[in-house]
């Protein structure tokens, strides 16, 4: 999820997401440069699973994906 989307922001797409019953099993990810701890916290309070930051570490992303996903199908 990027968060400086224009019209409707990430944490507001993300809240629109998880409030809906066919859609707040899908995990999501913030991917952002936004290193500051108030954004981290309100994306999670969003509903955000999780927070990566740029540059990515794409192994270290997969692994998250992996992990996300395996939580969504004991579910």
């Amino acid at each position: 999820m990027d968060l400086r989307l224009p019209g409707l922001d990430g944490w507001e797409a993300t809240r629109r997401l998880k409030s809906q019953a066919e859609t707040k099993h899908i995990p999501i990810i913030v991917v952002t440069a936004d290193t500051s701890e108030k954004s981290r916290e309100k994306a999670i309070a969003a509903g955000c699973d999780d927070y990566e930051l740029k540059p990515v570490q794409f192994e270290r992303l997969i692994k998250k994906i992996n992990s996300l996903l395996g939580r969504s199908a004991e579910a």
